[in-house]
């Protein structure tokens, strides 16, 4: 008979509904039979026992919430009667115990990457062409239009045969009703270039942004830090830069931010500032012959074997769901702990959802200053959401809380996952780059595109992206594998689902297994054997975050 609730931890006061619950049902917790009061949809929390208000909740065997009014047991949680709590946390001395686990069959495994002069290794080779300030992101535009289609890195999915066959039909003086109901012909993946003059280069990539000017000195420094973890990314072979002259961005900035990330930088990197080079014909001119060049020098990388040490993680969430933190983030946690026992690097972030764990990432850190550079960017950034009139709690989007999580520690519990057990080695500041192999942490803000972005730009060669109620987000430069926390998901969103780990909902793998299964998939991506549903979509989300309040 398949289980229909869960119980997190031996702690917990609560039970995760892994199918839909009628009133009059009843559910076991450990021998006692408890009677459902109310229909609990599944990913939702029904209560073990009663809850007068003011009660504790606990899940994941931490505080996650407490009652504001009287809930039965059997009864549904809810925003109406459970509101945000956490508990406080000091630093301990550093005595965490890690047992690695066995990772004997992948020790002598290498994945085929670019190797670069730094000593990092690629997961694939990018050219980047960059505006410094949003002024030059027509010019970046007009050099896409150039340079994409005809060099064979042009790729969309074209919806125009749908377009002409709806014309027709208004043309013919069809209802309203019969436009609705058109069968119309499935879209067409189109491939805009009919070969490849670069092989050996998987894309160039445009970064538009908003960002350079009218905003603080201190955005302008932080956005060429971001701009320099991508130049010097082991994903990238080189860069095109656009600079208008007058900026708070400064070129001198950017170079200064480079040489604090690769001190014996040597990439192919061309800069042209368009109030010294004039005209825009002379502008896009240049710029093209020089990124032409560029991609003759980049051609020239091959993949060759490296270490799984080599591999640099980010670890995300984005439209997480009930299921997300007993599904597809333990099992990302189990990946993430394969590849730090393996010599590898993994990132986690989004600190907004570490709301409520402090105390488990501080009594893991590596030493006492790690852990106290960890308490002091959390107070920052919960100081600075206060001041703007939005906490932490207020982190749970529409979407989280019709799906079961309806507190942001209790959504912050199950996202902590994705960190598996491993030993913090650090803790990073944004746009601050990975220097340590090992669990780091780095502080962004929860939104899954700005945070992905910041992962990348700390050095992440691959992300792994979890998701409950499905969501397109990919990286222009890195691949971004999206898994899925429930089968129902992976089956209706096919197209940007890579791995379902909705099996251990379903009781058909465990997490250990599941974790495995994806440490395989990310050799196979870092390969470059396996496209990932955001690379073959041309999901290029690319957000640089201002250090202003973002949950």
């Amino acid at each position: 008979m398949k289980q229909t609730v869960l119980k997190i931890h031996p702690n917990d006061s609560v039970l995760v509904a892994l199918t839909d619950l009628e009133p009059g049902e009843r559910v076991q917790d450990e021998g006692s039979s408890i009677l459902v009061t109310e229909a609990i949809p599944a990913k939702h929390k029904l209560a073990i026992n009663a809850f007068a208000p003011g009660d504790p909740i606990t899940m994941y065997g931490v505080l996650v919430g407490k009652a504001k009014q009287a809930i039965p047991a059997g009864g549904r949680l809810t925003t109406f009667n459970v509101q945000h709590a956490t508990n406080s946390y000091d630093l301990h001395g550093a005595s965490y115990q890690w047992t690695p686990p066995a990772v004997d069959q992948w020790t002598n495994q290498t994945f085929m990457g670019y190797h670069r002069s730094d000593g990092s290794v690629g997961t694939a080779n990018y050219w980047l062409v960059i505006p410094l300030v949003f002024c030059e992101n027509r010019n970046i535009q007009v050099l896409e239009e150039a340079l994409v289609n005809d060099l064979g890195y042009g790729r969309k999915k074209t919806y125009q045969r749908q377009t002409q066959e709806l014309k027709a039909l208004v043309q013919a003086g069809r209802t309203v009703e019969e436009v609705l109901q058109a069968d119309l012909q499935t879209a067409e993946q189109s491939l805009s270039g009919q070969f490849q003059l670069f092989p050996n280069v998987d894309g160039v990539k445009f970064l538009m942004h908003d960002g350079g000017c009218g905003g603080t000195r201190q955005d302008a420094q932080a956005l060429c830090g971001m701009l320099a973890g991508y130049i010097t990314h082991p994903n990238v072979a080189g860069a095109t830069v656009l600079s208008l002259g007058c900026q708070n961005a400064q070129v001198t900035m950017l170079q200064e931010e480079i040489q604090k990330r690769s001190p014996q930088f040597d990439k192919p990197l061309f800069v042209l500032e368009q109030q010294t080079v004039g005209t825009e014909e002379s502008l896009i001119s240049q710029a093209l012959r020089q990124t032409f060049a560029g991609l003759m020098q980049a051609n020239a990388a091959v993949r060759q074997p490296a270490p799984l040490s080599k591999l640099v993680i980010g670890l995300e969430c984005g439209g997480s769901d009930g299921f997300s933190g007993i599904s597809a983030n333990p099992a990302v946690g189990h990946a993430s702990d394969l590849v730090v026992a393996l010599g590898g690097t993994v990132i986690l972030s989004e600190f907004p959802e570490l709301c409520g764990v402090e105390q488990e990432l501080c009594d893991r850190a590596v030493d006492a200053e790690t852990a106290s550079r960890f308490r002091e960017l959390m107070n920052v950034y919960a100081q600075r959401a206060k001041e703007a009139g939005s906490g932490f709690d207020m982190n749970p989007s529409p979407g989280n809380i019709r799906d079961g999580l309806i507190t942001d520690a209790m959504k912050s519990a199950g996202a902590s996952k994705k960190g598996g057990s491993s030993p913090v080695v650090a803790v990073l500041d944004y746009p601050e780059p990975v220097r340590k192999a090992g669990l780091n942490l780095l502080c962004t803000p929860g939104n899954d595109v700005e945070s992905t972005t910041a992962e990348v730009a700390s050095g992440a060669t691959v992300v792994l992206f979890t998701t409950g109620l499905g969501t397109p987000t990919g990286n222009p430069i890195t691949p971004v594998i999206k898994i899925s926390s429930n089968t129902a998901l992976a089956n209706r969103m096919p197209d940007i689902i890579d791995i379902n780990t909705g099996t251990v909902i379903d009781g058909g793998e465990t997490i250990q297994q599941a974790g495995e299964r994806i440490l395989e998939h990310i050799i196979r991506v870092a390969n470059g054997d396996l496209e990932v549903a955001a690379v073959r979509h041309g999901q290029d989300d690319f957000i640089p975050w201002k250090r202003g309040v973002s949950l």
